[in-house]
C-alpha cells in the first residue's frame, strides 16, 4: 500500500497528475456533451440535473472498475475474428458498436431539432431509466479510451520513480469526474439556450462516432483533429453570438 503513494512524495509525481487530469477532461467533453444533449428529453429541470450527475457517476465508477479489471482489459485486443479485411477484438467491437450507436443519435437529434424549428414541437416520450442506460453505453465506450490513454502516459513512471503509478491513474480520474460534475449543468444549459452551439457538438459526436468506427476498423486518427475543429468552431460561433447580441 506505501508503494502506491510513494509516488505523491516526488514533485514528477504531481505533475503527472496534473497532466494526467487535464487529459482525461479533455477526453471527458464529448461525454459530458452526450450527456448533456440526451437528458435534454426529460421533461423536468430537476430530472435532468439528476441524470447528468447520476451518468458521470457511473462513468467513474465504470472507469474504476476498468482500472481495477486492467490485466483483464489487456488480454481483450488479442484477435478473435480475421476477415478479408483485417483483424478484429473484442475492443474493436466494442469501439464500433459505440460509433455506430453515437452516429444514429446524433443524427437523430439533429433531425429533432430540424423538425421543431419548422414549428413541429411533437415531443417523444422518453423514460428516465432509458436515458440512465443510453448514458451508461455511452460511458462504457469512452471508458476505454480514457482508461487506455491513462495508462499509455504513465509508462516509464514506475522506472524513473520506482513507484507504482496507478495511484495517479486513480486520482486523476477521480479529479477530471469531479470537474465534470461540477460544470456539467453549466455546459449543459449554454448547450439548450444556444441551437447552433447545440448543432455544432451534434456535428462533434457524429464526428466522434465516425472516428470510432474507423478506429474500429484498424485506422487509428488522431482525435486531436476533431477535438481543435470542434474548439475553433465553438470560438467562431461565439464570435458570431457577440456580433448578433451587439446588433440586436
Amino acid at each position: 500500500m506505501i508503494d502506491y503513494f510513494k509516488i505523491l512524495f516526488h514533485v514528477q509525481g504531481w505533475l503527472y497528475l496534473l497532466l494526467l487530469s487535464v487529459l482525461e477532461i479533455i477526453l471527458g467533453i464529448d461525454n459530458v456533451i452526450f450527456i448533456s444533449i440526451i437528458t435534454d428529453q426529460l421533461k423536468f429541470k430537476h430530472l435532468k440535473s439528476r441524470a447528468r450527475r447520476l451518468g458521470l457517476t457511473l462513468a467513474l465508477v465504470i472507469r474504476f472498475i476498468m482500472l481495477g479489471l486492467l490485466s483483464f482489459l489487456v488480454h481483450l485486443v488479442a484477435p478473435i475474428y480475421e476477415p478479408w479485411f483485417g483483424k478484429f477484438n473484442y475492443e474493436d467491437l466494442v469501439l464500433l458498436a459505440g460509433g455506430v450507436f453515437l452516429i444514429y443519435k446524433s443524427t437523430i437529434e439533429m433531425h429533432r431539432n430540424i423538425t421543431n424549428s419548422h414549428g413541429s414541437q411533437k415531443k417523444v416520450k422518453i423514460s428516465f431509466g432509458h436515458i440512465i442506460f443510453q448514458i451508461v453505453l455511452i460511458d462504457f465506450v469512452f471508458s476505454f479510451d480514457s482508461v487506455i490513454s491513462a495508462i499509455g502516459m504513465t509508462n516509464g513512471i514506475e522506472d524513473q520513480l520506482h513507484a507504482n503509478p496507478i495511484i495517479i491513474v486513480y486520482l486523476s480520474v477521480l479529479i477530471s469526474m469531479l470537474v465534470m460534475i461540477k460544470f456539467a449543468g453549466v455546459i449543459s444549459d449554454f448547450i439548450q439556450r444556444n441551437p447552433t452551439i447545440k448543432t455544432i457538438a451534434l456535428s462533434f459526436l457524429l464526428m466522434i462516432g465516425v472516428f470510432l468506427v474507423a478506429e474500429s476498423f484498424g485506422h487509428t486518427i488522431p482525435k486531436g483533429y476533431v477535438y481543435f475543429g470542434f474548439a475553433f468552431s465553438m470560438f467562431v460561433e461565439i464570435i458570431n453570438m457577440r456580433i448578433r447580441k451587439n446588433q440586436a
